[in-house]
């Protein structure tokens, strides 16, 4: 019986379950070293920063739906899209960190300086921002995420 199988096919076709596919994306992340390279580092300061830009947000956003100005409704569902824009990025990029096995752990302040330290495939240091820097990301970031909302790409 074994000799008409081999003739058939059935045995040379080999699958991956689902089950396996993360013990097989896992087996090249082991290779990798550890030290983050520059798109990673990247996406650990923008990880950092996003949750920033979402507060600001969501205070003008509470703000606008506050006031009594003539155009209030719309400038509140118009924050309202940034921000589920800003909320998307930041559910990719943690995705992102999690494939790659990197992860963000405490933070803390030291002359004016915010660290964040982190762990990247064991690969553990920290990442240091001032003030100055994390307002003019974030104004980036802003600035990316409202072109977005007002000039969606085109097909």
């Amino acid at each position: 019986m074994s000799k008409k199988l081999e003739g058939n096919g059935r045995r040379s076709v080999k699958m991956l379950l689902t089950d396996h596919t993360a013990k097989y994306e896992q087996r090249d992340l082991t290779k990798r070293s550890g030290k983050p390279n520059a798109d990673e580092l990247l996406w650990i300061r923008d990880t950092i920063l996003l949750p920033h830009l979402m507060t600001m947000l969501q205070r003008a956003h509470d703000e606008v739906k506050r006031s009594e100005m003539t155009l209030h409704q719309v400038m509140a569902q118009f924050l309202r899209v940034v921000m589920d824009h800003v909320t998307l990025d930041m559910f990719n990029l943690r995705r992102q960190l999690r494939q790659h096995n990197i992860k963000l752990l405490t933070e803390e302040t030291q002359d004016d300086i915010f660290y964040h330290k982190y762990v990247c495939r064991g690969y553990e240091d920290r990442f240091g921002m001032t003030r100055e820097v994390m307002r003019g990301e974030i104004g980036n970031h802003l600035k990316r995420f409202v072109n977005q909302v007002l000039r969606p790409p085109t097909k």
